[in-house]
């Protein structure tokens, strides 16, 4: 039987992917205590590398918001790989979002709402978290988002 988070997500129509592997010498994800700490999840979607751009360049912050949610569903990816079943998650406590942007580009927390609000839209409360939304000058294989999180689970 499926939990209330895998029917809140099968509701939006999302399927979870399998969760990415890792691109270097580093691990998808650590456990510590209660506490489960999600690698930098990029934009890999279901037909490989999905919102390659920069944002204030080639993309605007819609597009940024879009890669966002993509990185979110990947980290949800990840946490069912690590706990198994979603309504483990007691808390997202915290997510830290980079853009991909050019100097000018200032709507860093926008493009990051992408993910806050999906999340938000999936878990309810528990989705609700800290954060940090920052602007880089380049991301791993030019991805328009990356994102990170730190998550409670019981």
């Amino acid at each position: 039987m499926a939990g209330k988070v895998d029917q809140r997500l099968a509701e939006l129509g999302v399927e979870l992917p399998d969760a990415p592997a890792p691109a270097a010498n580093y691990v998808p994800y650590t456990i510590s205590g209660n506490q489960l700490i999600v690698s930098g999840q990029i934009t890999m979607g279901p037909n490989g590398l999905e919102y390659v751009a920069k944002l204030g360049a080639d993309a605007d912050f819609e597009t940024g918001q879009a890669a966002a949610r993509l990185c979110a569903i990947n980290i949800l990816a990840q946490a069912k790989a690590a706990l198994g079943d979603l309504d483990r998650i007691t808390q997202v406590l915290k997510i830290q979002g980079f853009v991909n942007a050019t100097p000018d580009f200032t709507q860093h927390p926008a493009v990051i709402n992408g993910a806050s609000d999906f999340l938000v839209e999936v878990l309810g409360d528990a989705g609700k978290h800290a954060r940090a939304a920052v602007g880089m000058g380049s991301l791993p294989l030019g991805v328009a988002v990356e994102i990170d999180a730190i998550i409670e689970f019981a």
